[in-house]
């Protein structure tokens, strides 16, 4: 991926409604050229990279990230060939190892998460999926060396500059690294916090992210419910464009390849969040 920022939009799940297909046709001619969607369980969103692949023809798709648990290697690989053969290759596929209780709902063993990814990444077809259209949904370093080592790279969320940077100086200049951030447009701080706490506050209590935090320099005092001010403002950047635009350029000068842009709003909005993805625009144009 050439260009530096893309969007990462759960609104744009569901693409089957005109008005997500229209949005992503507008995300492309605003110079959006990559349109990241969350996975989940992996239910639909194949199917939801289709609508948005023939919506935007100049876009790439890119799931960040699909539960393995969702579909076996060969059905991924299969769906892959076929959105291939309908669109080119325009989809870029973000793995996740999802969580033991993905495994059992699926009725399948979660086993060491190391060893189930590699087991996956074994079993996709090269030539389908060779590494450079594979990421991984890595954190700590053993997944992140995996990345590397089998993968084009990885998708961490809910990271830091400063977690770039030393993920960086640790694997070397290659792996392509693509950091979720999220962001809120409001020069109220308290307002943007508190968007940004409905948004993504639930996620900080989850073991796997709340460890990967703790790595980086927080503590207990930080994970109080919502997260506090310095983690909020630590992994959300919010206030004008300008000030999005300079946590942007923090990551890229830690070494990120690309960030992949989660706008939130106050609690409440509904529809998607055109008028911040213009505002934004100005930065896919930035070097």
């Amino acid at each position: 991926m050439s260009d530096r920022v893309g969007v990462w939009s759960m609104e744009l799940r569901g693409a089957a409604r005109p008005a997500v297909r229209d949005a992503a046709a507008e995300l492309g001619e605003l110079g959006w050229k990559t349109l990241w969607l969350p996975g989940l369980d992996g239910t639909g969103v194949l199917d939801d990279v289709d609508q948005l692949l023939a919506a935007a023809p100049g876009s790439r798709v890119v799931t960040g990230v699909l539960n393995i648990w969702g579909q076996t290697p060969a059905e991924l690989s299969r769906r892959v060939a076929e959105l291939d053969r309908a669109h080119g290759a325009r989809t870029v596929i973000g793995l996740g190892i999802g969580s033991p209780a993905g495994a059992r709902a699926r009725g399948l063993d979660y086993g060491n998460p190391l060893t189930t990814m590699k087991h996956y990444l074994d079993d996709i077809d090269a030539s389908v999926l060779p590494r450079e259209r594979l990421l991984l949904g890595a954190l700590g370093p053993r997944m992140v060396d995996l990345a590397a080592a089998r993968t084009g790279g990885w998708h961490p969320f809910l990271v830091t500059p400063g977690y770039v940077a030393e993920q960086r100086k640790r694997v070397g200049a290659e792996p392509f690294l693509a950091p979720h951030q999220a962001v809120v447009l409001d020069t109220d701080p308290e307002r943007a916090r508190a968007a940004a706490r409905a948004g993504i506050g639930m996620f900080l209590g989850f073991p796997t992210y709340q460890q990967n935090l703790r790595r980086i320099g927080f503590t207990d005092e930080d994970f109080v419910p919502g997260g506090s001010d310095r983690l909020i403002d630590a992994v959300v950047a919010h206030g004008s464009a300008e000030d999005i635009a300079r946590r942007v350029r923090e990551h890229r000068d830690a070494g990120a390849d690309h960030v992949a842009l989660h706008v939130l709003r106050t609690p409440g909005a509904s529809g998607l969040p055109l008028a911040e993805w213009r505002e934004l625009a100005a930065l896919t144009r930035e070097s």
